[in-house]
């Protein structure tokens, strides 16, 4: 983590896990059965079990091989919120929220990258990936929380519709049908090595 990481960090901590967990909790709620907000939390947490996977890995090969398998989830999920998501959020007077979602998973992105020019191994390489789950845990908290509820409650019924189908297609498009297969192929992987 570079000193301006850690002075921002200083400056502005994170909400608690306690806080994650209430806001996960209550987006669960809100979020019906099988819409688009329904499934970029399941990818939500896909994507901290494959921030699990690349933590608990032990090797050199398995940290590449469970690295692969997050920045594919990732960059999926980002993909899709980015072409469909963020664009509505927009629509809907949400502007700034969804240009700022924009700038965080684009630097997230770049972090996750970086990362390949790191020995699996390092001490650098466990900071820089501490760092990089914390951005992302606090872009979800703030997804969770505030950025589609607002969206949830604005939207109509054909809109929420239209981007469960586009949301769905963009994620399918990069990553393919079945995520959960994905995690555990990883996790085997790594196992393996």
């Amino acid at each position: 983590m570079s000193l301006i990481d850690k002075a921002v960090a200083a400056l502005t901590p994170p909400e608690s896990e306690r806080e994650r967990r209430r806001a996960r909790r209550e987006a669960q709620d809100i979020a019906a059965a099988g819409s688009w907000f329904a499934m970029i939390l399941d990818h939500h947490e896909q994507i901290e079990a494959a921030f699990d996977a690349l933590e608990k890995a032990g090797s050199a090969a398995q940290r590449r091989a469970a690295q692969k398998w997050l920045a594919i989830i990732l960059t999926g999920h980002s993909i899709a919120e980015e072409a469909v998501i963020y664009p509505a959020m927009a629509s809907h007077s949400e502007k700034a929220g969804a240009e700022m979602a924009y700038q965080e998973q684009s630097a997230a992105k770049g972090e996750v990258a970086a990362l390949e020019e790191l020995d699996p191994l390092s001490e650098d390489y466990r900071d820089k990936l501490a760092h990089i789950r914390g951005a992302v845990a606090h872009h979800m908290y703030e997804e969770e929380s505030r950025r589609f509820p607002k969206l949830q409650e604005r939207a109509d019924a054909a809109t929420r519709a239209r981007l469960r189908r586009r949301y769905e297609e963009e994620f399918k498009r990069y990553v393919g049908g079945d995520t959960q297969a994905g995690v555990m192929k990883a996790a085997q992987e790594a196992r393996s090595h």
